[in-house]
C-alpha cells in the first residue's frame, strides 16, 4: 500500500516536489479509504480534519440549492487533492463530497500538512497556485450559471471531457461521461428534462451522436461555437 500511496502523492500538484524520504514518511501517515459509488466522503459544514488525495475514481464536490437540488462545484479524479481550503483557513468543509464511481482516497491530517509546509515552503507556493486555480474555476462556474444557457454549459463540459480523456476516432471524439442526465444536470445547474432536450437538439443539429452514456462529438468546431459567449 505504501508504494501506491507514494505514487499517488507524487502525482499531486501539492506534494510532487517533496524528496523521496519525505514522501515515504508522509505515505506512512496516510489513511486509505474506499468509497462505493454515491457514498459521501464528508458533508459540507462539518469540521475539517484534513485533506484527501484521490488515488482512483471520481468524486464531486457540491452544495444543495434552496429547492434541494445539487449544484456541482468541481469534479476531481486521480492525482487531485480535495479540501485544501479548510486546511489552510481553519474553517469547516465548504461543500459535500461524494463518489461518482467506486473510488479510493488517502486522508492526510491537517496537522501533518501544516508541518510539511513549515518544513518545505515550496509546498506553500504550490498550494497558492492550486487555490488560485480553484478560485478561477469557481469564478468561471458563477459566470457560466449567470450568463450561459444550459446548451452552452453542456457543450463546455463535453469539450472539457474530450480534451482530458476523449478517444479520437474516424467518426469523431468519443467521450464516456459516466454520469446520468440527472447527475449532469447537477453539474451544469439545471434539471434532467432540460439536459435531455439539449442532448436531443445537439444530436438533431449534427453536433453529437448518442449511444447510451457514450457520446461522439461529430463536429468540434460547431460545438465550440455553441459553447462560446457569442
Amino acid at each position: 500500500m505504501k508504494a501506491a500511496a507514494i505514487d499517488s502523492l507524487r502525482a499531486t500538484a501539492l506534494f510532487r516536489d517533496l524528496d523521496e524520504p519525505t514522501l515515504v514518511a508522509l505515505a506512512g501517515r496516510c489513511v486509505e479509504r474506499r468509497l462505493a459509488r454515491g457514498e459521501i466522503l464528508f458533508v459540507g459544514g462539518s469540521e475539517a480534519t484534513g485533506l484527501y488525495v484521490v488515488v482512483d475514481g471520481e468524486l464531486r464536490a457540491f452544495r444543495e440549492n434552496i429547492d434541494g437540488r445539487e449544484q456541482v462545484i468541481h469534479v476531481e479524479r486521480a492525482g487531485s487533492t480535495i479540501a485544501e481550503v479548510p486546511v489552510f483557513d481553519g474553517g469547516p468543509y465548504p461543500s459535500t463530497v461524494a463518489a461518482n464511481v467506486d473510488s479510493v482516497v488517502l486522508f492526510i491530517d491537517k496537522r501533518d500538512v501544516k508541518r510539511l509546509i513549515l518544513e518545505h515552503p515550496n509546498i506553500g507556493l504550490s498550494a497558492l497556485k492550486l487555490l488560485a486555480k480553484r478560485l478561477r474555476a469557481t469564478s468561471d462556474l458563477v459566470e457560466s450559471l449567470a450568463l450561459r444557457d444550459v446548451g452552452q454549459r453542456i457543450a463546455r463540459v463535453l469539450l472539457a471531457e474530450a480534451k482530458s480523456r476523449g478517444n479520437r476516432t474516424s467518426d469523431g471524439v468519443v467521450v464516456t461521461l459516466g454520469l446520468t442526465n440527472s447527475e449532469l444536470a447537477a453539474r451544469v445547474g439545471s434539471v434532467r428534462e432540460v439536459v435531455s432536450r439539449s442532448f436531443t437538439r445537439m444530436q438533431n443539429d449534427g453536433f453529437i451522436a448518442l449511444k447510451g452514456r457514450s457520446i461522439t462529438i461529430l463536429d468540434e468546431v460547431r460545438l465550440a461555437e455553441l459553447a462560446s459567449d457569442d
